[in-house]
């Protein structure tokens, strides 16, 4: 590992002045260590945030959470209003790494973790992503674990979390802050598209922290579920992924959330298969077809060429669960719960 300079920030304004030098941030440090040793990022300095109080958990009015940047993925996933009100969330974080991990990573540093391509992370190997201008190696070689949607003759990486394919279902908020001021961003509008500039992956400015991410009172986000498809059982990045929350009344979908993870290079808010599912009878052919349209633009490659098929599987499997959930607490709401 090369030499680096390390502040340990005591409060925010003083983080703030210290990433605007150009230091980098370091909450769990999970991902950006990894980099680090293997030389893929290069800081000169690391802003130690651990310190801050941004690792609370707060109800908002109305019925919403705020949630420090500083919060570990596993305090998140346990939480008691996260696991009732948004039950996407805490699946998606309890299927994202190992115990050990999620008692160290940061809700900030989950949503700004780097690609798993093996391509990015292999010094010898040509990557516009870590290196501009030299090409993508995944083009012509292993890339069974690429994106499907939204890539680019530049770029064909996945993005590799999976909370935050829950946040963008959920319509969350990133806050971000700098020494200009704050602002508040979707986290569907976090993430970049590759374009031509794939190195450039975030709509965050050099000189900004994300301090907290915002949860807005979302009554369908109680039927949602998580579904992560991978190689193993353990835990693996997703091939393909499924947030999903579904709302249905008298056999008819009157509000519904779907985002997909695995098949993009950002979180990818299904807008598509939620525009023809509104207000469509909650059935098999519906999601079918909605899917299928979500889908359509979907460009595959020999190896992953399968993800296109998958992903429409996973989003109707997901939909024809909730939607017998949704049926059955319809029909215990009928008859006030009685057996």
């Amino acid at each position: 590992m090369r030499p680096f300079g390390y502040v340990s920030a005591p409060d925010l304004p003083t983080a703030l002045d210290v990433v605007a030098a150009g230091a980098r941030p370091l909450g769990g440090g999970t991902n950006l260590v990894d980099l680090m040793r293997e030389e893929v990022e290069r800081p000169e300095t690391l802003v130690d945030l651990t310190r801050l109080p941004l690792a609370d958990i707060e109800e908002l009015p109305g019925g919403g959470l705020r949630i420090g940047a500083l919060v570990r993925n596993g305090h998140l996933a346990a939480h008691r209003l996260v696991r009732s009100r948004y039950p996407v969330l805490a699946q998606a974080l309890l299927s994202g790494a190992s115990g050990q991990l999620r008692s160290m990573a940061t809700v900030g540093g989950n949503l700004l973790q780097r690609t798993r391509c093996p391509y990015f992370r292999d010094l010898s190997a040509d990557c516009n992503k870590r290196e501009p201008g030299t090409g993508c190696a995944a083009l012509g070689g292993v890339h069974r674990a690429t994106a499907v949607l939204g890539t680019s003759e530049h770029c064909i990486a996945a993005h590799a979390s999976d909370m935050a394919v829950a946040l963008v279902a959920l319509d969350a908020i990133v806050v971000l802050e700098s020494v200009r001021g704050a602002r508040r961003v979707p986290v569907a509008q976090l993430h970049r598209l590759p374009g031509d500039t794939p190195h450039v992956e975030t709509d965050l400015a050099p000189d900004e922290l994300i301090t907290a991410v915002e949860l807005p009172a979302t009554p369908v986000a109680r039927t949602s579920r998580y579904r992560k498809v991978r190689d193993r059982a353990s835990f693996a990045f997703a091939l393909v992924s499924v947030a999903a929350a579904l709302e249905v009344r008298d056999g008819e979908v009157t509000d519904v959330r779907l985002a997909l993870g695995g098949v993009a290079p950002r979180p990818w808010r299904a807008s598509e298969a939620e525009g023809l599912l509104l207000g469509a009878p909650a059935t098999e052919e519906s999601f079918r077809r909605a899917a299928a349209a979500e889908l359509a633009p979907a460009v595959g490659r020999p190896q992953n060429e399968f993800k296109i098929e998958l992903t429409q599987r996973a989003v109707v499997a997901v939909l024809r669960q909730l939607a017998t959930e949704r049926s059955s607490a319809e029909r215990a709401e009928g008859t006030g719960g009685a057996a």
